[in-house]
């Protein structure tokens, strides 16, 4: 059977039970994240329950789209019988905000679908994935599925990704690597990657391998090192960038993503693309976003003043926050943390779940100041003050 044929079937329509477990990844993995959320015992949450929640575990926009989002996704819904519905020219203002052709964009319910798409046209005949864990784990939980491996690198001794150490896994295992993954700034330790490290990786591995560079949180960060990898794309170099309006426009609900890839890329990921998967709302909702500039930057400044405030407090009580450049932080506990994220639920406040091999860290998102508040109280309460 024609490989591509079966990896497409095998990812998108899931021929058989056996199969369709190992479907979508980059899903499957939310789905399994959010059931502590939405289930209570073996039921769902009511509304209710959902709603007293403190939810600081997603790494969402605690403040909701802006007002001209929501006004644009409202006006949308008159389209809801439709399929052939004007899309409020979602793609074209995707193209205008990074000065690329039509053809770079490919759009994906969420960036998530956009990685599952790269695994699936990549990752394919033997070829493995080379990137750092802890990290957004998507692509190589793709490479599991297609039973091909992952090589997953550790962090430095300071967090941070190990360049010098990516290129030399892809020289060692070329020409079997189909993808280097580099999630900047990364998750959960929301440390960047500079603009010369992204540079000596791609100069450093050969030319015909694909990167892609995960931008989830490109919004937040403030570090003037860091550079968006766009201009690679414009190059024409073997570079997929991948943006998501979960974060920042606070659309993670109505799943919408994109990729941005050169023509030659790009027409290898096309072909596994579901055209139906964006809705109309999601759509009308992000053309909207990226032309209410003030809007989505009124709300960084405010997640990014936040977070300062809740790093310094913690920092006071005498714990290590790495240095964040997202809408979340890590903090080290000195203790395993999953007793510690279990305390916090215990108290209606959700956290961010074990990340391996970080297993005395724990990832807050940043909500609002409110939140954070309680946040700090149900802290101090469950780790018994200061520690100096």
């Amino acid at each position: 059977m024609n490989a591509k044929i079966f990896s497409r079937r095998r990812f998108v329509g899931g021929v058989a039970a056996a199969l369709s477990c190992a479907a979508w990844p980059a899903r499957r993995i939310l789905a399994q994240a959010m059931e502590p959320v939405v289930m209570s015992g073996s039921r769902r949450a009511s509304t209710g329950e959902y709603e007293s929640l403190v939810k600081l575990c997603f790494n969402e926009n605690p403040y909701g789209p802006p007002e001209s989002v929501m006004k644009a996704m409202t006006g949308a819904l008159k389209y809801a019988n439709r399929y052939g519905y004007p899309d409020g020219g979602i793609v074209q203002a995707i193209a205008a905000h990074h000065g690329v052709a039509h053809a770079n964009v490919l759009l994906g319910a969420g960036s998530s679908e956009i990685l599952d798409i790269a695994g699936t046209a990549l990752l394919v005949g033997g070829k493995k994935v080379v990137g750092v864990e802890p990290t957004f784990g998507a692509v190589y939980e793709h490479a599991a599925g297609l039973k091909d491996d992952a090589i997953r690198l550790p962090l430095r001794a300071d967090f941070r990704q190990d360049i010098p150490a990516i290129v030399k896994a892809v020289k060692d295992n070329h020409p079997n690597v189909g993808l280097v993954y580099l999630c900047n700034p990364n998750n959960p330790t929301g440390l960047i990657v500079t603009k010369e490290e992204v540079k000596e990786l791609l100069d450093g591995i050969p030319p015909e391998v694909p990167v892609l560079i995960d931008e989830a949180y490109h919004h937040f960060v403030e570090d003037p090192r860091y550079e968006t990898s766009v201009p690679y794309v414009l190059a024409g170099r073997q570079v997929i960038v991948t943006r998501t309006f979960s974060k920042i426009a606070a659309l993670a609900g109505m799943r919408l993503g994109y990729g941005l890839a050169p023509v030659t890329l790009m027409e290898r990921l096309r072909p596994y693309a579901d055209n139906l998967s964006v809705n109309a709302l999601a759509k009308w909702g992000g053309a909207t976003a990226l032309q209410d500039a003030a809007a989505l930057q009124r709300v960084r400044n405010d997640l990014l003043q936040t977070r300062k405030k809740t790093v310094s407090e913690l920092e006071g009580l005498g714990y290590q926050v790495l240095p964040s450049e997202a809408n979340f932080f890590m903090v080290n506990l000195r203790r395993q943390a999953r007793s510690v994220i279990q305390s916090f639920r215990e108290r209606g406040i959700l956290v961010g779940r074990p990340f391996p091999p970080l297993l005395e860290h724990l990832r807050v998102s940043v909500g609002t100041p409110e939140e954070m508040s309680r946040f700090l109280d149900a802290f101090k309460e469950i780790m018994g003050g200061p520690k100096h």
